[in-house]
Parts: structure tokens; C-alpha cells; sequence
């Protein structure tokens, strides 16, 4: 059977990744020094310069999820015991151990690399191949690291937020992040082979997004803003490793939420 790998599937996308994020941040800097601004022009959120494009393609992602993603992860929940729901979330979130040690390396952090390190060992060996967690059970409990987390630790700038088709939320440094852990960093999706990736990442999307059904009732007011703002504290939350300096949206009436999948 062919084995194709994803990281050079993809190889030809992160030049791609990284010319959107030039070209946000760019666009985002010259908004800041127009000179001058007309009296009569809209005020423009710095962190959401893009609101009436972002909402677009919100509508376009909420269209695609009500008609084909959430039916199909509601029959997921109906059907799939919770012993079993839970051993696959568990599953896929053992091989995220990898990233999380990676980066943890990649910002110095010894601690959490000997954490992810060791979670990923007892959840393999002793969780039946991270079916089980039982890491958590040993006082280990999970520290997520991504490249865009990496990116935040050296400095670099999140950029103005980002509704992505199909992806979602996001921002230029987490676009950037994303085309590092997944194209460039190790990975042991690039042990599975073709055509086995797919469906097992089909199965983690649809399993991602049954987990988020409960938390849908939690939404109130602007749907956009609500989710907006759920992930811009939800990356800030990450990057300053649970101390949030900042509320990126603060001058907005939201409740606070962070959900933990963004």
C-alpha cells in the first residue's frame, strides 16, 4: 500500500500560511496609520479589522456545520457508549503529547516536556495505547503546547483575528503554528498510512466536534462575537500558560468563556 505522508502533502501549503500571515499583519499596520481618518468612517476593532469578511465566512462554516458536521456528530453521540466516546477522545489526544513535548522544548520548558513526555509513555503503555488516561490519575495532568503558543513565548504578535473556512477561528500566528506542528514538527500522523490517515482524521474531527454539542448551550447574544471572544481568551489563556493579562476584547458586554477545543 502507498504511504504518503502529511507533511509532504502539505509542504507546499506553509508558504502559503506564511504569506497570509504577512499580509494580515501588513494590512492590519496600515489601517493604524492612516492619516487622516474621515469623520465620517466606521471605527475599526484593531483586533478584528476584518469583522465583516470574518462574519462571511462565520455564516459559510455555520452553514456546513448544521447541514453535514453536527447531524453526523449527533448520530456519533447517540450511537458511541461514553466508555467508548471517551477512549477515543483519549486516543487522540495521547498523540497530541508529541507537539505538546516538542514545544515545550522549543520554550524551555523542562517541566512540561518531562510532563508530556511521561504522559504520553503511561497513557500508551499502561492506558492500552491512550485509550485510558491514566496519566491524569497519576497527578500528570495535560499541558497543551502548539507552535503558535511557541510564536507567543518568543514575542511575535498574534495578529487580527481570523475566521477561517472550514478551520474556524483563528489568527496569523495560530495559522503559522498550525502549518508548523502539523507540516514541519514531528508527528505520528506520519506514521499512519495512506489511505488510514483520512479516515482516522475524519474520525477525530467528528469526535472533536461531538465534544463541543454540549457546550452549544452556552452561547448567548451575537453568535460571532461569542465565539470570537471564547477563543481570543482561550489562546491568551494558553500562551501565558493560565495567567490572562489581558482581555483582548474587554470593551465588549460578552460573558467570559474559554472553551477548551479551540
Amino acid at each position: 500500500m502507498t504511504r504518503i505522508s502529511p507533511r509532504s502533502w502539505f509542504s507546499a501549503v506553509l508558504p502559503l500560511a506564511a504569506l497570509a500571515m504577512v499580509l494580515s499583519a501588513g494590512s492590519a499596520r496600515a489601517q493604524t496609520v492612516q492619516e487622516p481618518v474621515p469623520e465620517n468612517a466606521a471605527s475599526v476593532n484593531l483586533d478584528d479589522p476584518y469583522e465583516a469578511w470574518n462574519r462571511k465566512v462565520y455564516t459559510f462554516n455555520d452553514t456546513v456545520d448544521r447541514w453535514a458536521l453536527r447531524p453526523v456528530a449527533k448520530t456519533y453521540r447517540t450511537f458511541m457508549p461514553d466508555v467508548a466516546d471517551r477512549a477515543v477522545t483519549n486516543f487522540f489526544n495521547n498523540l497530541t503529547e508529541i507537539r505538546n513535548f516538542t514545544n515545550s522544548i522549543l520554550q524551555l520548558k523542562g517541566e512540561s516536556a518531562v510532563v508530556a513526555a511521561g504522559r504520553f509513555t503511561y497513557n500508551t503503555v499502561f492506558g492500552l495505547g491512550g485509550l485510558i488516561d491514566v496519566a491524569t490519575a497519576f497527578d500528570l495532568p495535560e499541558r497543551p503546547e502548539d507552535f503558535g503558543q511557541t510564536l507567543g513565548y518568543w514575542g511575535a504578535g498574534s495578529g487580527p483575528y481570523l475566521m477561517l473556512p472550514f478551520l474556524g477561528p483563528s489568527s496569523p500566528r495560530r495559522l503559522g503554528g498550525m502549518g508548523m506542528d502539523g507540516f514541519v514538527l514531528p508527528s505520528l500522523w506520519d506514521e499512519v498510512d495512506s489511505p488510514e490517515v483520512y479516515y482516522a482524521r475524519g474520525v477525530q474531527v467528528v469526535d472533536q466536534r461531538a465534544d463541543l454539542i454540549p457546550a452549544e448551550g452556552f452561547i448567548s447574544g451575537d453568535e460571532y462575537i461569542f465565539v470570537r471572544n471564547a477563543f481570543m481568551q482561550r489562546r491568551e489563556f494558553l500562551i501565558n500558560d493560565g495567567q490572562v493579562t489581558r482581555d483582548p476584547f474587554a470593551s465588549d458586554d460578552d460573558e467570559d468563556l474559554m472553551l477548551d477545543d479551540f
